[in-house]
């Protein structure tokens, strides 16, 4: 249960005395004794772990928030928990790395026990010595005391996790997130194998536990909550001002050449301040880069007359993030040609938001978008079938209409960008729509610089349009609705923020 070793090295020790550590020790305020107010998020968290305490009775569930990775040397990235472990905490960006969540089998469900590093004394090595850990170097961590004002939630040391894990081992069944800490998963298989040993029993020692353990907690998502659709609001709003700011330096961004970067850095100042940051790399292509689905170098030009594609999200600090995209015409309008393209991957998309509501499966998003697609591809002469009957969307023949629209129409959306990864096709691809879903609706149209099967004056340009929409009880709610997307208002858009006269 360690994070990633750093490197050290005797060439900038520092020397520690004995008088020193009884000089620093002494002379300090005393710490405050208030306490942090129950966070906002406590009471979810908590109903979130009783669905997994009533889906897993009398067993042991161990969910690690993971260690610092590091980035180069004695530097580490910035820490982010892991998502279930988030989601079953409340803990969000830079919090409590090396913890472990524990749900303790107790009678009547469990009982929640945070295992973490808590603040030192000031008579500890660690208190001034320790960069990765230590006050002086990365700020006070909260008491004991504080996370459970906090979370609601028992607290202990994590010195204390590997013997709280080990007792009753013999009887009490153990799962584990495994990707979450291979530290902490060893330990766990350490004492399923000594278990095992001891009572001659195997299953103590396989991991179909736990993976059944990680996919409960990745479809436990599917359904947001309140707390969680506040949190994707809030995530969209930041993104919404960020994208004006895009929009604002656009002129900038083609004066300074390396336009992709500039725009890039200013989306993620936005979101840095907004929140924790970028949810994801931004993709911020221009031109032809457009047609690299995830195209991330955003090391091109921005040029007049260029279509700017860019896909963005700003993450909170609670780790929800929006995932929007845009196709913005850098010079403020859409040529004949570009419109062209724009307007039926806006067509696409509008057909997909009336798709996404109860009852319909999460499949016939994609179905009712792409059909648009295809038939304007047809009718512009592209594919070499027709659109049903041994056409492009017949499943056993064709699929023509992928050369130009290869990725899917959406996917969940929450602590991940990319929510719900471990859910099974039946409960993500077949499932009905619920109410409480968020899902993303992304058409797109994409015409390299050098395909010859597309006319000239298309080729060079891809358009994609992203929204963020919540499914209600009686259809779907775009939480990104603020942000233009027909090709007309994307236009008066700019020309409002450019302070220009609408076109």
């Amino acid at each position: 249960m360690t994070s990633e070793e750093q490197q050290k090295s005797d060439n900038r020790a520092r020397p520690t005395t004995d008088e020193f550590r009884e000089f620093v020790a002494r002379g300090w305020a005393p710490r405050s004794t208030v306490r942090p107010p129950r966070a906002a998020v406590a009471d979810f968290a908590a109903r979130r772990r009783a669905a997994v305490s009533e889906r897993f009775p009398c067993e042991r569930l161990v969910v690690p928030a993971g260690g610092l990775k590091v980035r180069s040397n004695d530097t580490d990235y910035v820490f982010r928990p892991h998502s279930a472990f988030a989601h079953l905490t409340g803990l969000g960006s830079d919090r409590e790395p090396d913890a472990v969540l524990v749900l303790e089998p107790v009678d009547g469900g469990h009982e929640a026990v945070l295992y973490f590093r808590p603040l030192a004394d000031r008579d500890t090595e660690e208190f001034f010595a320790d960069a990765r850990y230590g006050e002086f170097w990365v700020g006070a961590r909260p008491t004991i005391e504080d996370v459970e004002a906090e979370l609601g939630l028992t607290a202990r040391h994590v010195a204390e996790f590997e013997d709280a894990i080990a007792k009753d081992a013999g009887t009490v069944a153990i799962r584990v997130v495994r990707d979450a800490d291979f530290d902490v998963t060893a330990e766990v298989d350490r004492v399923r194998a000594d278990a095992a040993a001891a009572t001659e029993d195997a299953a103590q020692s396989g991991t179909e536990a736990d993976e059944e353990l990680a996919a409960y907690l990745s479809t436990l998502r599917l359904i947001k909550d309140e707390w969680e659709v506040a949190q994707l609001r809030d995530a969209v709003a930041g993104t919404h001002r960020a994208f004006e700011a895009v929009i604002a330096s656009l002129p900038e961004a083609v004066r300074r050449g390396r336009g992709e970067r500039w725009v890039e850095g200013v989306f993620g100042l936005h979101a840095r301040h907004h929140g924790n940051g970028v949810g994801y790399d931004s993709i911020c292509a221009s031109g032809d880069h457009a047609n690299t689905l995830h195209w991330i170098k955003n090391t091109g030009e921005i040029r007049e007359g260029d279509l700017l594609l860019i896909d963005a999200g700003v993450e909170v600090d609670s780790l929800f993030t929006a995932d929007i995209t845009r196709t913005l015409p850098v010079s403020g309008t859409f040529t004949e040609a570009q419109r062209r393209i724009y307007d039926a991957v806006y067509a696409a998309q509008e057909a997909g938001m009336a798709a996404a509501r109860p009852g319909n499966k999460f499949s016939d998003v994609h179905a009712a978008a792409i059909r648009v697609i295809a038939e304007h591809l047809h009718d512009w002469g592209l594919l070499p079938e027709g659109v049903d009957v041994e056409g492009t969307l017949d499943p056993e023949h064709g699929q023509y209409h992928r050369r130009w629209m290869v990725h899917g129409t959406s996917h969940h959306l929450g602590i991940d960008v990319h929510d719900c990864a471990l859910a099974t096709r039946e409960q993500y691809m077949d499932a009905e729509l619920r109410p409480g879903m968020v899902l993303t609706v992304e058409p797109g149209l994409y015409f390299k610089a050098d395909d010859e099967l597309v006319p000239a004056e298309l080729r060079g340009n891809g358009v994609r349009i992203e929204d963020d929409i919540l499914i209600t009880e009686d259809g779907c709610e775009n939480l990104s609705a603020a942000m233009p997307r027909a090709s007309a208002d994307v236009e008066r858009w700019i020309a409002g923020i450019w302070g220009r006269t609408t076109p």
